[in-house]
């Protein structure tokens, strides 16, 4: 009964990947007439003379590596704060999603208002405590990125922390009285009994998070348009570039490998440390 769907589900989702790789030897520059011949790996070798290149693997490393840093600290602290006992709990775990629910590309462009020099409301908050203050953030590279990075925290760390939630729940809590009796810290009990009991769960979703900071591109794509200086893009985002602006389908085909390849060495980490803290 599920052959069908199977064998649909595997033809749209390992024909795309074998075509991108076979794509990724061919000449398909459009602009410049390229007749999809073979040429081996040339779409390769350009890759390590382009510098837009290495300023995209640049930044999609420390995209990934900074945000989800910062994931998993803030989103275990907000779990721990939304599993505490206190009146509007329910509330406050409602409203704390609504960054999540809100489309990515929305929130791309709502912050590069809120980023903006002239009239954003990041600078008009703080010139309420610094007078006269103003700033060009995404205007200056390292400015522009820790925007960014700060953004893409600000929409994923609550779906983050609601599912380190889950797994908080599920801890009884006659562990942590017992703990108590044995005159053990809250500090103590988080790190011999919660931490250890949460992790497996944290680097599983982990491996989910980490995939979809690595190809996000979204957000880039509304609130810097990769800018300035290429210093925000990333390589979801050059792909795009290369696929629908320059016409240069081999060689955003060449980039896609090089990030599946990417994808694949980061999940295999993901799950060695998955396993480490299973046993």
């Amino acid at each position: 009964m599920i052959l069908p769907v199977i064998l649909v589900r595997g033809l749209t989702t390992l024909y795309p990947v074998i075509m991108t790789f076979i794509n990724s030897f061919r000449d398909m520059d459009v602009i410049r007439g390229g007749q999809g011949g073979f040429i081996g790996l040339q779409n390769y070798i350009r890759m390590l003379s382009d510098d837009k290149i290495a300023t995209s693997m640049e930044f999609t490393i420390i995209f990934t590596v900074v945000s989800m840093a910062f994931h998993i600290i803030l989103g275990i602290c907000l779990a721990l704060i939304l599993n505490m006992k206190f009146k509007g709990k329910k509330f406050l775990r409602t409203i704390v999603l609504i960054p999540w629910a809100m489309p990515m590309i929305v929130a791309g462009r709502a912050a590069r208002w809120g980023f903006n020099g002239q009239y954003g409301f990041i600078n008009d908050l703080i010139g309420k405590f610094i007078d006269n203050f103003h700033f060009d953030w995404l205007v200056n590279v390292d400015t522009a990125r820790i925007a960014v990075i700060l953004v893409d925290l600000w929409k994923d760390i609550p779906y983050f922390a609601i599912l380190v939630l889950a797994a908080l729940q599920y801890i009884p809590g006659d562990i942590y009285e017992a703990a108590k009796i044995d005159g053990a810290s809250s500090i103590k009990a988080f790190f011999s009994i919660t931490l250890p009991n949460i992790m497996k769960t944290v680097m599983s979703i982990s491996i989910f998070f980490t995939m979809w900071r690595v190809t996000n591109f979204e957000l880039v794509y509304a609130m810097t348009s990769g800018g300035p200086y290429d210093g925000t893009s990333v390589l979801s985002y050059r792909i795009l570039i290369e696929a629908f602006n320059n016409l240069n389908l081999g060689y955003a085909s060449a980039i896609a490998v090089v990030l599946f390849l990417i994808m694949l060495i980061l999940s295999g980490l993901n799950v060695a440390g998955m396993k480490k803290f299973s046993d």
